[in-house]
Formats: C-alpha cells, sequence, structure tokens
C-alpha cells in the first residue's frame, strides 16, 4: 500500500497511551490506532486525544452504527459510529459472513457495488474509495464482484442485482443526506432493500468479526489486478435503457425537459437541458443549501431561473443519488408550482393505469398498486372505483420492494408504487424507487398531456373531480435529542393515563388510533395492527370523526419527527378551501397538542 493509506505513527506506542479514565473508552480507542490505517482519520482521533476530548472520543468510539433504512447511514469521519474505511471493511466482513450463511453459491454469484459522487477531504474518504474497499474485502475471499468502473444511480445496483443474479447489492451513498454524511445501502438477491431478519443478521455478524481479516482489505488496488472483479457499467446502462423504454407508450415529442444528474434514454424527447453548475459531480453540493429536492422551491433555484431563460414548462430534478423526483411546472402567470410527492403519485399512478387499461382492457383483478402508510390515500380511491387491488405497507421503500417481490412471483403485475417522500417506481423495473425511469414517464406524460392541450396541474385537478380531492401536508420537525424523541411518544401514548391515547386533536375526536411500534390497533376486532410491528421505529396515526388521518413518525435516516396530514373527500365534492382549512387546523393542532414543539426544543421547519 502507498504511503497515503499506510500506518501513520508507532503502534506499539499506541498500546503504550496514557489512560483516559474510562476504560471502555481505553479499550475502543486502543482498537482503533490498532486496526485503523488510513492517515486521515487516525490524525483526527490523534488530534482529539491530544486535546483531551474525552467527550467527543466517547462519542465517536463507544458506540457503533446500526442498520437503518437497509443499511448504514452517518457522517464521514473517524469513529466507529462515523462512515469511514474501517467501518466500511467491518460491515463487508460481516456482509460476507452473513451472505456465506444464506448463499451456498455466492461464491458464484458474487456482489454487486456502485457508488455515488460523496467524499470528504479531511477523512480521506470517498464513495469511489469506500466502494474499492467493499470490493477489496470481498475479493480477498475469493467472491466475484460487479464493481462499477463510475458513479451511477442508486436504481442501477438492485437492476444489476436482478440482471445478473447476484447474492445482494451494496450501494455507497447517503442519498439526500447533507454533504457530510455517507451510507452503506445493502440489497438483497431479489434486489429489494434489506428488511427484518437480515439487518439484525448482518449487524450481529459484523460484531463478530470486527478486526479487518488480512492486509488486503485495505487495498483497493485488488479491484484492478484481481480476476474475480467485472465492471457491469456498459452491459448494465445499455440494458436499463432499452428496458426503461417499455414505460413508454406514446410517440410525443414537444416538451423539453431538464433532468439531474441522470441523462434520459431514446423515447422520442427532445434532449434534456440540464444545468450547468448541476451538470458534474460536486461532492460539496455548493450550488444548493441541501441536497434534498422534496424540500421544493428553494432548492430547484437554479432550475427554474434556468427553465425561466429557455422558456421550459416543466423542471425536473433528482436528489444525488437519482433514486427520488422533483417536478415543477410554470402555470398560468408564470408561478411555478412544485407538485408534492402525493400530487406526482396521482398523476403517476392515473397515467400508468390508463396506459395499462389501454394495453389490457378486461385484465385488472391481477393488477397491483402500492403505497406506504403515510402516504396519500389517492390510489385506494382509484382502486374503490377502476377495480384493481391496492395495498399500503410500512413506511420505506424496502417494505415496497418485497412486497412487490412476493406478488410478481405469484403471477400479478405491479405497475406503480410509491412513498410521499418523492419517491416512485412506474412498472416493476427495478424492486426500489427509482428517480431515473420515474422522470422519463412524467416527461412522456408531460409531452402527451401538451399535445391535448392540458398541463400537468389542470390534469391532476381533473383526477381529484373524478377520484375525490385528496388535500394532504407532510412536514417535520429537527429534533436532535433522541431521549426527547421517546418521550414524546411514550406521552401521547399515556396521554390521559396510563395506556391511554388522546381523544381528540384539535377539538375534533379521535376515532381510531393505529400504533405500530406496539402492534395497537383500535379498528381490528382483536386490536392488533394489520401491519407489521416495527418496534424499533416511533410511528401512531389518528383517524378522526371528520375524515382526516394524521400520522406522526420518528425518522430512520435523520434527525426528524415527520408528520403526514390527508383530508380524502369523495368524488364530485369539491370545497377545497373548506378541505384546506380543516386540515390546517388539524395539522396546527396536531403539533402543538401532541409534539410540544417549544416546550421539547424542537426546531419547525422553515417553509
Amino acid at each position: 500500500m502507498g504511503d497515503d493509506y499506510g500506518v501513520n505513527g508507532d503502534l506499539n506506542a499506541n498500546r503504550n497511551l496514557q489512560s483516559t479514565g474510562d476504560p471502555q473508552l481505553d479499550r475502543a480507542l486502543q482498537q482503533w490506532l490498532t486496526w485503523d490505517k488510513n492517515r486521515w482519520t487516525r490524525a483526527q482521533v490523534d488530534s482529539l486525544v491530544l486535546a483531551g476530548r474525552w467527550d467527543e472520543l466517547r462519542l465517536r468510539l463507544c458506540s457503533r452504527m446500526s442498520f437503518g433504512t437497509a443499511g448504514l447511514r452517518a457522517a464521514m469521519g473517524a469513529g466507529f459510529n462515523r462512515i469511514n474505511d474501517l467501518t466500511v471493511i467491518q460491515s463487508t466482513q460481516g456482509l460476507h459472513g452473513y451472505l456465506c450463511r444464506c448463499f451456498p453459491d455466492v461464491s458464484s454469484r458474487g456482489v454487486v457495488v456502485g457508488f455515488d459522487t460523496r467524499g470528504q477531504e479531511e477523512s480521506g474518504c470517498s464513495s469511489e474509495r469506500l466502494a474499492k474497499l467493499t470490493a477489496a474485502v470481498l475479493l480477498s475471499r475469493n467472491v466475484p464482484v460487479h464493481l462499477f468502473s463510475s458513479f451511477v444511480p442508486t436504481p442501477y445496483v438492485p437492476y444489476a442485482v436482478k440482471k445478473l443474479g447476484a447474492a445482494a447489492g451494496v450501494m455507497i451513498t447517503a442519498s439526500h443526506n447533507p454533504k457530510e454524511d455517507n451510507g452503506y445501502k445493502v440489497y438483497w438477491s431479489n434486489g429489494a432493500q434489506i428488511s427484518s431478519p437480515h439487518d439484525k443478521e448482518i449487524l450481529r455478524s459484523i460484531e463478530e468479526q470486527l478486526e479487518p481479516w488480512s492486509a488486503s482489505c485495505w487495498e483497493e488496488e485488488l479491484v484492478e489486478s484481481c480476476s474475480l472483479r467485472t465492471d457491469p457499467l456498459i452491459h448494465i446502462n445499455n440494458s436499463y435503457m432499452e428496458e426503461i423504454t417499455s414505460l413508454c407508450f406514446h410517440s410525443v415529442s414537444r416538451s423539453r425537459t431538464r433532468l439531474r444528474p441522470a441523462g434520459l434514454p431514446d423515447v422520442r424527447l427532445l434532449p434534456p437541458i440540464p444545468v450547468p453548475e448541476q451538470r458534474d459531480p460536486d461532492p460539496n453540493f455548493s450550488s444548493v443549501r441541501c441536497p434534498n429536492p422534496e424540500e421544493g422551491e428553494s432548492v430547484l433555484e437554479l432550475s427554474l431561473r434556468l427553465a425561466e431563460r429557455e422558456n421550459a414548462r416543466v423542471v425536473l430534478a433528482t436528489d444525488p443519488d437519482a433514486d427520488r423526483l422533483a417536478v415543477a411546472e410554470k402555470s398560468d402567470g408564470c408561478v411555478w408550482k412544485v407538485f408534492t410527492g402525493n400530487e406526482l403519485a396521482a398523476l403517476l399512478g392515473w397515467w400508468m393505469l390508463f396506459n395499462w387499461k389501454r394495453c389490457h382492457p378486461a385484465d385488472t383483478q391481477s393488477v397491483y398498486m402500492l403505497a406506504t402508510t403515510v402516504s396519500s390515500k389517492i390510489l385506494q380511491a382509484f382502486a374503490r372505483i377502476e377495480g384493481f387491488q391496492f395495498e399500503e405497507t410500512l413506511p420505506g421503500f424496502k417494505w415496497i420492494g418485497n412486497r412487490m417481490h412476493e406478488l410478481t412471483k405469484t403471477g400479478n403485475s405491479v405497475i406503480f408504487s410509491f412513498e410521499e417522500s418523492i419517491g416512485f417506481l412506474c412498472g416493476s423495473l427495478v424492486p426500489d424507487k427509482d428517480g431515473v425511469s420515474a422522470a422519463v414517464v412524467v416527461a412522456e406524460l408531460a409531452s402527451y398531456l401538451h399535445d391535448n392541450n392540458l398541463t400537468l396541474n389542470q390534469q391532476l385537478t381533473n383526477i381529484y373531480q373524478t377520484y375525490g380531492y385528496h388535500v394532504s401536508k407532510t412536514s417535520y420537525v429537527i429534533c436532535n435529542d433522541p431521549p426527547t424523541i421517546h418521550n414524546i411518544f411514550a406521552r401521547i401514548r399515556n396521554f390521559d393515563g396510563s395506556g391511554s391515547y388522546p381523544k381528540t386533536c384539535g377539538g375534533v375526536p379521535i376515532v381510531h388510533v393505529r400504533d405500530v411500534t406496539t402492534g395497537y390497533d383500535s379498528s381490528q376486532p382483536d386490536l392488533r395492527s394489520v401491519l407489521p410491528v416495527a418496534r424499533s421505529s416511533q410511528m401512531i396515526t389518528f383517524t378522526l370523526q371528520n375524515g382526516v388521518v394524521a400520522t406522526l413518525r420518528a425518522s430512520g435516516t435523520e434527525p426528524k419527527i415527520k408528520y403526514y396530514t390527508e383530508f380524502c373527500a369523495a368524488p364530485g365534492k369539491s370545497e377545497v378551501s373548506h378541505l384546506e382549512a380543516e386540515l390546517k387546523k388539524v395539522t396546527a393542532a396536531l403539533l402543538d397538542e401532541f409534539l410540544e414543539p417549544e416546550k421539547n426544543n424542537l426546531i419547525r421547519r422553515l417553509f
């Protein structure tokens, strides 16, 4: 190995470090300095030791990351609870151990590894390097690795897992998180994100073998010299782009679109107009306040400006790893409308059903649409009228992906799935949210509507008039103290005495309560939730007498408590202002009465 990643310092000297006065910290510090071979992260720890910053060291070294949504996500830097060379090597060793138990043929199937464009100079970390170390660990145990030679959209990894018949996939990305973060996202052999019990078993396997196996684990050069490494980039890119055309149903060519960062395949649309400042990789995300297009117009500012100059009416924007999609449309009066995830789902769900019915006019019984339970109920309204099947899952696309796998195995067709946080899947090309294919579908939809003298927003109104208005509100408060989040939900579960949930919200009676954390559902005869119990997360849903459904949920990837409210009106009712006023009242009460932001030092989202 070169000097850049060599051991920095005398290990014997490290073994004789002066005690910090905390035996647990002493052991953790000893392990870190013995195992870590990245000079930048070692230097970070050395600096903290010299400064006597024991609390910071304890925070970094005396706890480990847990598997959250399909893997790990944390800040980059030194420490066992951060993303860095050592923790990625440890995670891959654990993943390898578990894969060997589950797949006797893992040495022939291999593992897909991809990465995004993230990097942090001060810790010597980049997604590309972490991907190469992931590959090195697997190659050192003679497991074939399909490692992409360049950064790719996250959907390429689950697509490649299925296409190549791999045992698993790893994507190094933190998706839309701040630039300081990175992640280790794991996909199972069915292409879906891992779920229980795989997450817990992988974590257990990691903890059984924390010490790096050998020097080979640190040799990123292995990916260049080992015959077991293949580069699937050209094959997967060509195959994906060819298959994505199955989602395009009409020959249209008038609309001009803008997509970042992935390109559009040849689907008879004019080339997209890229934002110059966002066309090339930028690990610092220097052109935006945050890299999450879910934040709306403030993040899309450069896109909207360019669209104004180019006289383009529709803007498409993905997050940095291209699994989420935001859409904006210029309406009459030169005002831009940024569609919510629920609104886009109404448009995409309608479009996929419209085209399915054209191709299969008499077959809807084996057709499914899926949505997470915190998302709009608009697809349920479609299903009631159109006769296809609709199902809800727990929040997170891992639940959708795994349910898709079960349904398709029994001959059913899943034609659309979504989560309200602008995560969409049109068709079943990838068992995960896919901003690339969704962008193609929106572009064709917008072109088709344009040819019929309709805008996206006008068609959304048409949909609501047919299936009922669905007015929703989704937002969050920030809470940087996990015990406070626990206490907030504990208070709700004992709101009117021990084991008693709130009876009203904003003066409106609550008729049903569902708590998937505990498995309680007052609407069921046996009081047990139909959805799986999720004890490791916090989520409670309230159904009010006026028809509003409200959910409080702690995020699994960010320090947030999210809230979701929706008023679902019956078809034919169009008193939108009344629905919005009633929803606003309930939403405000949900925050003030149940979360108590000021008392709990919660930071409200600024709009």
